[in-house]
């Protein structure tokens, strides 16, 4: 049987969060699990209600995403994990061609590029990320930004296992935090050159309401990192074995 995959959900007041269960339940890929953690939220639970069958529903105090994501991850039955927001949404092939391409690499975590969507699922910016040609290239971009949009990850689950779970210490970046971790221990972040998740931008979202703070944690972890991630780079140049 292929390997299951476990879709991760975080909800929090999420007028969207319809169209993103629907996109994860329509995958063609078919050995899937779907996880909603409710983070304490007071509205817009009704769109979860329809799909409650279907799903595994979780509901938890407020304590912010990374919390969310941590609650779905203990919760998550599959060999992989992929994190979806509430207010994004996947295109049906997304798991599909994602999970093909890292079992012909033989890899254990990926990303890919994304759209840059509005409110009415409209298109702003197509292939709105970086298109890289080769994990140095990966590297060298943390050096400078933030490369990987979190929603497109592919991962095992087993990596998490390995170097823990997300910071709550992060509000807004905990995501930012965990690539770059991941990427100074040695666990590889390839591209996969397609674009499979819209990512929207809306007035409510966190990245709209929350820049400054967003900045400020940034900056925190860049300053931990990117040195470690330079040593990293110099010892794999030097002894790519």
């Amino acid at each position: 049987m292929d390997p299951k995959v476990s879709i991760i959900i975080p909800f929090y007041n999420c007028a969207f969060v319809d169209q993103a269960i629907k996109s994860a339940l329509n995958q063609t890929y078919e050995n899937i699990e779907v996880i909603v953690v409710d983070d304490g939220s007071t509205t817009y639970t009704e769109k979860v209600n329809s799909f409650k069958d279907k799903i595994v529903y979780i509901r938890k105090e407020n304590g912010g995403t990374a919390t969310a994501i941590n609650t779905g991850l203990f919760a998550a039955t599959g060999e992989y994990i992929a994190w979806l927001s509430s207010d994004d949404y996947y295109v049906p092939e997304k798991i599909s061609k994602q999970l093909n391409f890292m079992k012909q690499k033989n890899i254990d975590a990926s990303f890919t590029n994304f759209d840059y969507i509005n409110k009415d699922n409209q298109i702003l910016i197509p292939w709105c990320c970086k298109r890289f040609s080769n994990l140095e290239e990966v590297y060298n971009a943390y050096l400078t930004y933030n490369a990987i949009n979190g929603c497109t990850i592919l991962i095992k689950k087993n990596i998490f296992e390995k170097i823990g779970i997300f910071s709550p210490d992060f509000c807004y970046t905990h995501d930012y935090e965990m690539w770059f971790r991941m990427l100074v221990n040695g666990y590889e972040i390839h591209y996969y050159d397609e674009t499979l998740t819209k990512f929207r931008s809306h007035e409510n979202s966190g990245t709209s309401r929350y820049q400054n703070e967003m900045r400020e944690e940034m900056k925190t972890i860049e300053f931990h990192y990117r040195p470690l991630l330079e040593k990293y780079m110099r010892k794999f140049q030097s002894d790519p074995s």
